[in-house]
Parts: structure tokens; sequence; C-alpha cells
């Protein structure tokens, strides 16, 4: 390959260098790179449908930023067209997040080199080789591992920092793909993945082939070395030995020079200047502890985010709360317009668990959650990236006098993408994960107004099968299980409750709790289920739609909410029924239950006195809620009432936003 070569169109970071090494990425985040044939080839015959048989052979090398950690990997792609609409990290520049869990349109084939586990898309591990068929949900895969013809035993082996050969063969007479991958130059008897397919349905007659990678939270170097593809017959093989090699750091002679050329006289009034400048920095400075290096998501400097805010300036405030300021801004580097939180690090817990907590969600991916894309610290300060929401938070288009109204296809499309968050934090993680905190002023709303669960900073992680450990008490009114107060345990029931909160606020438009209405209309949940007995689903719907509203998908959702506000844990659906019944998978049951329950002396199964509790949502008096200071998010009003017991140090996300009261 040479800098001026025609056979290959390149976009977004992709290069040839003057070595003839192809890089795609570079140590930029956040980025993807194609190159692909200039030309589309053949890949079926017109007559019959059949697909070709075609092999390739290429060496590529994937450099990470930390080699702990790696970053994400490549792809080997053959596309019906190099104009891809494709986002980077998880979707290696191939797909979008609408067509990534697989769309018969898409006519994708790729061989994923992946170095990182996504567990949106069902990764084995963080270092393996997968076959997508027009999903990123691979169809098979494995752990990156080569034959070794001597002891005729497979050794496994690390995809990242070295040269690395792979060669993949279709044979359409017998329909079987076979994917082989070596670090040395001669191809293994036994290939890593042999599945028999048919790819006929897969590829159209005339498709292009190249390359993709992508870069995310943490990036990652791609390389292609050399490559050799062909129709019809086998791709020549490379000789490694021959081919460019990656060029090694860069030796400096700076002490040698300064030491001949300068006088002893100006090299003495250099150290002075030198030695008054280091004191200066140091004394501004963070030191960067060894631990730091460890964690997931990636550090900023501090001069970066103040030049990327223009120094913080007030102009560039999105809102504040309880736990710091955020702020607007555009990273000098890459341009990609994001948001920086605040905070002043006050809590009790140490800085280093703080930070490592924060790696902890750090690692979180899918769709519908706001990505946490790194962060600083500097002295008693911590600063949080994240993606840019640019509609801000779901409570401004549902309360008070929103300018816009949702439709009420874009509110189904926000709970289903809230409801497929909570399903992933609670089962699909290495993890569980309690939010905590879910509620409208929690969920944002990017350009396409797709709903997207943020804020962790009271969200708890545990293993599977593991009980929860009990806590202080946390969380908003309204949102707040009935049995977290007693039992001091947080639980999936406990998101539960309030996704069905939220449920309701979204077809009402209204806040679970309002304190300014009448004694019936107080508490939503409670005027929701009134106006439900008497029939009247059609006064219980937000008045702002006019009537245009899908009537069975709002029966559908008002008794969704109904069932998870239940004031009983058990009688709460999980989260994946949940989802089950938002896809209509099964159908919602023709009765629900009273959600304050119907026990003798008002107490469920696990002793939870309801009485006490309607005692401790009625002991704050109306003027708790009519001194509340105002706060904004994205500079709306948000006067939804906290009920926290304690604060915990991370704040992932945009401002809290609310006043809180505490015992």
């Amino acid at each position: 390959m040479t800098p001026n070569n025609t056979n290959l169109t390149l976009t977004g970071n992709a290069e040839i260098q003057q070595n003839g090494i192809l890089r795609l990425t570079n140590d930029s985040r956040r980025v993807t790179g194609h190159a692909f044939s200039s030309s589309p080839f053949r890949f079926k015959n017109s007559s019959t449908g059949k697909a070709f048989s075609f092999s390739t052979c290429f060496a590529f090398t994937i450099i990470p930023e930390y080699p702990k950690l790696g970053g994400h990997g490549l792809a080997f792609t053959i596309v019906p067209s190099i104009d891809l609409k494709a986002l980077p990290s998880q979707y290696l520049g191939l797909l979008n997040a609408s067509d990534s869990s697989g769309n018969f349109s898409n006519h994708l084939f790729a061989v994923e080199f992946d170095t990182v586990q996504d567990f949106e898309f069902g990764d084995i591990n963080d270092n393996h080789v997968g076959v997508d068929l027009n999903s990123l949900n691979s169809t098979f895969s494995a752990a990156a591992a080569y034959f070794d013809d001597a002891v005729s035993e497979s050794r496994n082996f690390s995809l990242n920092g070295k040269a690395i050969q792979a060669w993949i063969d279709y044979d359409s007479d017998r329909n079987l793909l076979n994917v082989t991958i070596s670090p040395s130059g001669n191809k293994p008897k036994v290939p890593l993945l042999s599945s028999e397919i048919d790819l006929s349905v897969i590829l159209e007659e005339f498709m292009y082939v190249g390359f993709s990678g992508s870069t995310g939270l943490l990036a990652s170097s791609h390389y292609i070395l050399g490559w050799s593809f062909k129709i019809n017959g086998e791709a020549q093989t490379l000789d490694l030995s021959s081919l460019p090699h990656l060029p090694g750091p860069k030796k400096s002679h700076t002490d040698l020079t300064i030491g001949v050329s300068v006088s002893s006289f100006i090299l003495l009034i250099s150290v002075i200047s030198l030695a008054v400048y280091l004191f200066v920095k140091i004394k501004n400075a963070d030191p960067i502890e060894t631990w730091e290096f460890e964690v997931g998501p990636h550090r900023y400097s501090y001069k970066e985010l103040k030049k990327a805010t223009k120094n913080f300036r007030e102009k560039e405030l999105l809102g504040y709360g309880g736990f710091g300021r955020v702020y607007k801004g555009k990273l000098p580097k890459s341009k990609a317009v994001v948001a920086v939180k605040r905070i002043s690090h006050e809590s009790k817990q140490g800085l280093r668990e703080f930070v490592s907590e924060i790696a902890s969600i750090g690692r979180l991916r899918h769709r519908n959650l706001v990505q946490l894309m790194g962060w600083c610290r500097r002295r008693g300060d911590l600063l949080l990236v994240y993606d840019f929401m640019e509609n801000g938070s779901l409570d401004k288009f549902l309360f008070d006098e929103p300018k816009t109204t949702l439709r009420w296809e874009q509110r189904m499309k926000i709970i289903n993408g809230v409801a497929s968050a909570l399903l992933y934090l609670h089962e699909g993680f290495e993890q569980v994960v309690i939010h905590r905190d879910v509620k409208a002023s929690n969920v944002l709303l990017d350009g396409e107004l797709n709903g997207r669960l943020g804020d962790f900073g009271l969200a708890r992680l545990h293993d599977h099968g593991a009980n929860m450990s009990t806590t202080r008490v946390v969380g908003t009114l309204g949102y707040l299980a009935p049995e977290f107060p007693r039992t001091g345990k947080a639980t999936a029931g406990s998101d539960v409750f309030a996704f069905g909160a939220l449920l309701l606020e979204v077809a009402c438009g209204r806040r679970p709790i309002e304190p300014k209405s009448s004694p019936e209309e107080l508490v939503l949940v409670d005027w929701v289920w009134d106006k439900y007995k008497e029939g009247n689903v059609s006064e219980i719907v937000d008045k702002r739609l006019e009537g245009e509203y899908d009537v069975v998908e709002a029966v559908m959702v008002v008794k969704l909410g109904l069932m998870c506000s239940n004031s009983v844990a058990s009688a709460r659906p999980s989260m994946r029924q949940v989802v089950r019944y938002l896809e209509g998978e099964v159908s919602v049951p023709v009765e629900v239950r009273n959600p304050n329950g119907e026990f003798d002396g008002r107490k469920d199964h696990l002793g939870v006195d309801h009485d006490g509790f309607d005692d401790f949502l009625q002991s704050f008096p109306s003027s708790s809620f009519d001194g509340l200071s105002k706060s904004y998010s994205f500079g709306a009003n948000n006067r939804d009432l906290d009920t926290s017991f304690a604060a915990s140090p991370i704040s992932l996300l945009y401002g809290r936003g609310e006043s809180r009261l505490s015992d």
C-alpha cells in the first residue's frame, strides 16, 4: 500500500502512512476509521443468486493506549455501501444504535477482532474473534487462539501489541466459513472458527471489501500491515518478515545538544528558570498516583476541560444541584460536544474508592444509558465528562408548561428505552446495578429524543446471587419504595417501583407528588387508581395530547404503572417482565390489584405498615414544599423533592437539581 493508493477509499481517521502501513485509527477517542475498495466486487452469480467463494489474508496490529485495559477492536468487513452511518466505541464503526441488533437490510458480513467485552452485544470476553451477520451480536465467536501444529493443541494469546496474521476463507460449494489467526506467518491447519453457513442471503451482487476500526473511552491504534483478497480462489499468504514494521519511539538528543552548544552561564540561568517553573507547576498540580492508571474511563487534563468550557464561564452553565455544576464544553482535540460536571469532593469516602466506583459505572455500555466518557482530578475537585444530551432532561417536556409536547409514540419510545436500560443494569451487566434514583429528571433525551438513563450518583453494585447490604435511605419522595425506609435495603424491586412512578409521569404529564394539589390529587398513583377503578382512563392521560394517542397502549402503560407501584414488593413485576409487557410478548393482566395492597391492619407479608408509611409521607408540612429553593436542570425549573438521609460521592450526570431534606 502507498500513500497515494487509488484502490482504497479512506474515511474517518484512516490514512496510509509513508512506510505503507494502513492506520485505521490513532489515539483519539470515540473516532472511526474505514478503508474500503474503491470499486465494488461481484460476490454473487446474477442468474442463480448463489454467493461466490472468496478468500482473504491480512496482517494487523492493535496498539492500546493502556496495555492492561485495551480498547475497541477492528473488523474485516463486506458492505453494500462505503457511506456508513456508523458509531464508534462498541459499534466498531459498522452500525449505529438503531440497527446494531439485527436488520436484514444491513447486508453486513464482518469478522471482528475485539479487545473489549461489550455486554450489550453478548461478547464472550475482552479478547475474542467473532463473525457478525447483519448485527453486532456475533453469530459465533471464540477467544483469540491459534492451533499449534507442532504439539497439536490450541494456544490462547492476546490480540493486543503484536503483529497477527488472519485468514478468512469461504467455500461456496460447501457453504463453509473458516476463520484462522496466528501470531506467526504460518497458517495453522485447524481454524479458530469453522461453521456451515450460506452467505447468499447476506451478500448482495456487488459489495465493497475492507476494514473498519473504532475507539471509545480508551483508545487503540489499529494498523493493517498487509492485505490480499481474491474471489473464487485462495488469497496470497503474506510473509510477516517482509512487511513494514511499526516505528519505535523516537530518540531524543536534546540533552547532548544543550550540553555542547550552551555556555555555562546560560545553562546556569536555564537551570534556575527551570527550577522556578517546576516549583510553580508542582505547587499547582495534582500528582498522578499509580492506582489512577488502573481505572477504566479516560482521565482528562484540567487544562483541557478548562479550555473546553471556556474557563467554566457562566454562559456555558447547563444546570446545577447539590453535587456540583454542569457545563457545556467542546473538547479541543476531537471537537466533541460534552457535558462537564464539576464536583467539590466533600465525601467521607476516600478519593481512591471514589474514582474506583466511577470506573465501575464507567464500564456500563448500553444505548439507553448516558455514557461516562472520562474524569479529571484536581486538588479537592472532581470533574466528570459525559455525552452531551441536546434536549436535556425528560421532566422539562412533561411538567408545568413545556415548550414542546411529546407525542405519544415519542413517549413510548422513551419508556421502552429506559426499561431496556434498567433490564441491562439488573441482569445484563457483570454485576447487579441498583440505580436507586429513577425519575424523569434523570432521564436525558438526545437529539432524536431517545431516552437515556443517567445520574448514577446513588447507584450501588453487588454480585449476581448476592444480597444487597443495608444502606442508609436515599432517594426521591414519590419514587421511594415503601419497604426501603423500613429495611434499608435497595433492591431491583425498588427500581421497579420508581419506574412505575415514571410510567405514570409520562402517561399523565404530572409529578408523583403535587404538593399544591387538592388532597385527592396529591399522590399521583392514588389519583390514577381512583380514576382507573371508575373506568376513566381518558382522564388519566396527559390532556396536552388532545386525545392523539393509542388507547390500547395507554391502558397498558397505566396498568403497568400501577403494577410496578404496588406497595408489596413481591407483587411487582421484574424488569424482564416489564420489557416483555412493553414489547407485546405477553399481555398485561385484565385485573390489576390495588397498588396500596389489601391486607388486614394494612400490613404486608414483610411487616411493612402502610399507615406508617403514610405518616412518613405526611410528616412533611406544606411549608417544606413551599420553601424549596429553585434549582435548574438545563435551564428548566426542577422542583422534585428528595428525601435523602445520605449522599453518595458520585453524581454522574448533569446536576441533581433538587433540594434535599435530611434527618
